[in-house]
């Protein structure tokens, strides 16, 4: 088995959609600039209010990648 090193970003996505969503966004934007990715973890769940209802959700992730030699 061979040893990995990874490096940890802090991202944050957003959408009107879900939770989910926002996930997805923001993996989804950093899959096209960083190479490898391997795993995300939640730090924090927001949402934005408009007329008692959510209207935006935004998502803070940790995002981890394998570094290569």
């Amino acid at each position: 088995m061979s040893e990995h090193v990874y490096k940890k970003i802090e991202l944050v996505g957003s959408s009107k959609i879900s939770i989910e969503d926002a996930i997805q966004n923001a993996i989804s934007q950093a899959g096209t600039t960083i190479e490898n990715l391997r795993w995300f973890e939640v730090i924090e769940t927001r949402g934005q209010i408009e007329d008692n209802r959510v209207s935006y959700w935004q998502v803070t992730i940790k995002v981890g990648f394998t570094v290569t030699r």
